[in-house]
């Protein structure tokens, strides 16, 4: 069904629901970019949520790579894998499961996405990085700011490398009787790092 090559899928394409979030377009892409993705790599897309990470990173690492997809709300793994069929994207396996039970069992990655982690952030980054690859990639999008110094804290602990954050902050247009008007979105910051 997307027929570009560049990331970018709009949101409105995608089928959603409102009790299970999605990462935005914007923010999105500036995610996968931060992926560094490659034909072939195994990814983890840990809080999937609607899957609108999980069919963008599986575009990029084309059939011949993996991308799995955990969420533990079962919502959000239905709403992944309708999501999955509508793009027509065949290598991603979904699970429902908690990420810190599931992480250990999945091979090594090349890049891991977390999203929604129930608090657990800290937790899951030290389970990532157990399971990356050298040389590879992390890349975590947080809301809170006890989530961005915990993320902070054992990204520096555990001595990943290449760290960078970015702070995004997305306003879009809607029409309005009178003409256009600019809403904001909620700020996002982006942590991303390379495992020595």
């Amino acid at each position: 069904m997307w027929k570009n090559k560049t990331p970018g899928i709009p949101d409105e394409e995608f089928e959603r629901i409102d009790e299970v979030p999605i990462t935005k377009e914007e923010i999105r892409v500036l995610q996968i970019s931060k992926g560094r993705l490659c034909p072939g790599q195994t990814v983890y897309d840990i809080g999937c949520g609607s899957g609108s990470i999980s069919v963008e990173a599986s575009l990029q690492i084309e059939p011949t790579g993996q991308v799995f997809a955990i969420d533990f709300d079962p919502k959000a793994v239905e709403i992944t894998k309708k999501n999955l069929k509508k793009f027509g994207v065949s290598n991603v396996k979904v699970t429902l499961a908690e990420a810190k039970e599931e992480i250990p069992q999945l091979p090594p990655a090349d890049t891991i996405f977390v999203g929604g982690t129930g608090g657990d952030t800290k937790e899951i980054t030290e389970l990532c990085y157990d399971k990356l690859k050298s040389g590879g990639r992390i890349v975590i999008g947080v809301i809170l700011i006890e989530t961005l110094f915990a993320v902070l804290s054992i990204m520096e602990k555990l001595k990943f490398t290449n760290l960078d954050i970015t702070q995004i902050t997305i306003s879009k247009s809607r029409k309005t009787s009178t003409g256009t008007m600019m809403l904001a979105r909620n700020p996002v910051t982006i942590i991303s790092a390379t495992k020595i």
